[in-house]
C-alpha cells in the first residue's frame, strides 16, 4: 500500500511539474512579447479559404488582429506606427506579398521587438529573406509536405501533355483540323517507356512525382540532388550527377526550391548539355528557368514541348511564351484544390499554435534549422 501511494505520489508530482511548465512557457511568452499577461497577438494575413474552424481554435489562445493595408507603403506606416508592438506572430499568404511586399531586411527591421515567428502558407517561401530573421532570432515556417500529391499531380499532368501533344491537340481541333487530318494534324507522340525522365530535385515533391509516374513505365528515372538519398528512399531511382542528368534525360521535372543557387538554374548553357528534342516541366518556381532561354530553345526545336505551372513574372507571364503552340501552360495552379488549400491553412495555424504553446514553430524552414534557431523558452 505504501509503495503504491508512493508511485502515485510521483505520477501526481510529474504531472504537476508538466503543467507547470506548461503554463510558466506560456506565460513567459505572453510576457516577452507583449509585456502582460494578455493573450499573445498573431497579425493574420489572408484570405482564409477553408481553414476557418481551425482559426476558431487558435482564437482561444490568441488574439488575431488584421492589418488595413492595401500595400507596403500602409503597412510600413502601420509598423511605424506602432500598430503591431506586441504582436508575436505572423502569419502570412502567397497571396499576401501583394500588400507587404517581400519580407526583406527593410520590412525586417521595422518589426517591434515581439515578433519572434512568421508562419508561411505555402511549400515555398522564397518571397521571405531568411537572412534579416536569423539575424533577429525570428522563427519562420512553412507547410512542406502537404503540396506534395497536389504539386505532383499537376506535373504528371503536364508531362504527359508534353509528351503525346495533347494540347496541341486541342487548339488543332478547335481550328477545325480534324475534319481535314487525322487526329487534326497534330504530331505523334512519345510513350513513356521509350523515355528516360530526369529529376531535378528530390524533396517531397520530386519524390511524389517519381511516385506517380513509376507506374507508366518510363524507360528510366534518373535524379539530381544536393545530396544523394538513403537506398529505400531513392526506390530504384539512380543517383547522378547534373551534367548527367540534362545529357541524359528525355523529359526533365523540376522541383527545386528557389534560391540564389537555382535562379535561371536552366538557361542557355544547361540547356545547351541536354538532348535535343528535350521536354521540360516546371512546377516549382519560374525563375529558377530563364525565359528568353526557353522561348529561343522552343522555337528552335531543341526543347520539343515543355510544360509550365509557374513564370518569371506572376502574374503577368510573357504572352509570347504561354502562346507558343508546344507550350502547355497553367496559372499556378499546383495546390488549387480545395483539400490541399485547406491543409495548407492547417498546417499555417498548427505551426502559429506551436509556437504560442511551446515557443518553436514545427517546420522551420532548413536555413533557420542550419542557424538553431529552436532557442530555450527563456531566451524569447
Amino acid at each position: 500500500m505504501l509503495k503504491f501511494k508512493f508511485i502515485s505520489s510521483l505520477f501526481t508530482k510529474q504531472s504537476s511539474v508538466r503543467l507547470s511548465n506548461s503554463v510558466y512557457i506560456n506565460n513567459n511568452i505572453r510576457k516577452m512579447t507583449t509585456g502582460t499577461n494578455s493573450k499573445p497577438k498573431v497579425l493574420r494575413f489572408g484570405p482564409i479559404r477553408y481553414a476557418q474552424d481551425t482559426w476558431k481554435d487558435l482564437s482561444e489562445i490568441a488574439e488575431i488582429v488584421e492589418s488595413s493595408a492595401k500595400n507596403r507603403e500602409e503597412f510600413i506606416e502601420e509598423l511605424k506606427n506602432g500598430k503591431f508592438d506586441d504582436v508575436s506572430v505572423i502569419s502570412r499568404t502567397f497571396e499576401s506579398v501583394s500588400i507587404t511586399g517581400r519580407i526583406d531586411e527593410e520590412l525586417v527591421a521595422l518589426f517591434p521587438k515581439s515578433i519572434k515567428s512568421i508562419c508561411h502558407s505555402g511549400a515555398g517561401y522564397d518571397q521571405v529573406d531568411t537572412a534579416p530573421l536569423i539575424e533577429r532570432k525570428i522563427q519562420l515556417s512553412n507547410s512542406p509536405s502537404v503540396v506534395d500529391n497536389a504539386t505532383a499531380d499537376t506535373a504528371v499532368y503536364l508531362l504527359l501533355s508534353c509528351l503525346r501533344n495533347f494540347q496541341l491537340s486541342h487548339h488543332n481541333l478547335l481550328e477545325g483540323r480534324w475534319q481535314k487530318e487525322k487526329c487534326a494534324g497534330t504530331p505523334v507522340g512519345h510513350d513513356p517507356s521509350s523515355q528516360v525522365l530526369g529529376i531535378l530535385g528530390m524533396g517531397g515533391i520530386g519524390r511524389t512525382i517519381r511516385d506517380r509516374l513509376i507506374p507508366f513505365g518510363f524507360k528510366k528515372i534518373i535524379y539530381y540532388n544536393r545530396h544523394r538519398l538513403p537506398e529505400e528512399l531513392e526506390k530504384g531511382a539512380e543517383y547522378v550527377t547534373l551534367d548527367q542528368l540534362l545529357s541524359q534525360s528525355d523529359v526533365i521535372a523540376i522541383s527545386v526550391p528557389l534560391n540564389a543557387n537555382t535562379k535561371h538554374l536552366i538557361n542557355e548553357k544547361t540547356i545547351s548539355q541536354m538532348k535535343d528534342g528535350v521536354i521540360i516541366v516546371n512546377t516549382s518556381r519560374g525563375p529558377v528557368i530563364d525565359e528568353i532561354e526557353l522561348i529561343k530553345n522552343l522555337k528552335n526545336g531543341k526543347i520539343t514541348s515543355c510544360g509550365l505551372d509557374v513564370f518569371e513574372n506572376e502574374p503577368n507571364a510573357r504572352e509570347e511564351l504561354y502562346n507558343l503552340s508546344n507550350c502547355v501552360s497553367l496559372p499556378h495552379m499546383g495546390t488549387h484544390s480545395v483539400e490541399t488549400i485547406k491543409a495548407i491553412e492547417d498546417c499555417n495555424v498548427k505551426n502559429c499554435t506551436a509556437f504560442i504553446k511551446n515557443g518553436k514553430v514545427e517546420d522551420l524552414v532548413s536555413e533557420l534549422q542550419k542557424s538553431n534557431l529552436y532557442w530555450p523558452i527563456g531566451n524569447l
